[in-house]
């Protein structure tokens, strides 16, 4: 990472209109990127990383990773906000992403619509973009999740499989 990337990552990010968080209970939020619901896929569990290299993001994604391997009849949906290739090489450094579907989100589109404003831009990324989880069950319906109330919070993905699995 080179000093530019570095101090970038500590500027603030732009303004995005962000969305209230989605309430347990209501109809997540669609979007082309990730629709939901989508019939022929079944529940999606959805994680909205803090930034790669975020030794926090990292733990979270290898929790998420496993649960995706012990569980291949859910859709693991892992959404980062640096760009593709800082991404690419983050996965990469973390062992790759078997199981789980990688979105980048760059512009903080899908963070935006799911309630996920700033928190406190790493090689690309912000520092400032506040993390969530949530899980959604195949008929749109979220079951389980919210904001990170803190960077080092690691969601409990296995209470997200029980919530889509009743």
């Amino acid at each position: 990472m080179t000093f530019q990337q570095e101090a970038a990552s500590w500027i603030f990010p732009s303004r995005l209109s962000t969305s209230p968080i989605p309430s347990i209970a209501v109809n997540a939020p669609s979007t082309s990127k990730l629709p939901l619901p989508n019939p022929n896929v079944n529940p999606t569990i959805i994680t909205f990383l803090r930034h790669c290299g975020c030794p926090f993001a990292e733990k979270t994604f290898l929790s998420f990773r496993a649960a995706a391997s012990a569980h291949p009849s859910i859709n693991f949906v892992a959404v980062s906000h640096s760009d593709q290739s800082a991404t690419n090489r983050w996965l990469e450094a973390v062992g790759g992403a078997d199981h789980v579907r990688i979105i980048v989100d760059s512009e903080r589109e899908l963070f935006a619509r799911w309630g996920l404003g700033w928190n406190r831009p790493t090689e690309s990324g912000s520092r400032w973009q506040t993390s969530g989880s949530f899980a959604v069950n195949r008929n749109g319906v979220l079951r389980w999740g919210g904001a990170a109330e803190r960077a080092d919070l690691i969601p409990d993905f296995e209470e997200a499989v029980k919530a889509v699995e009743e």
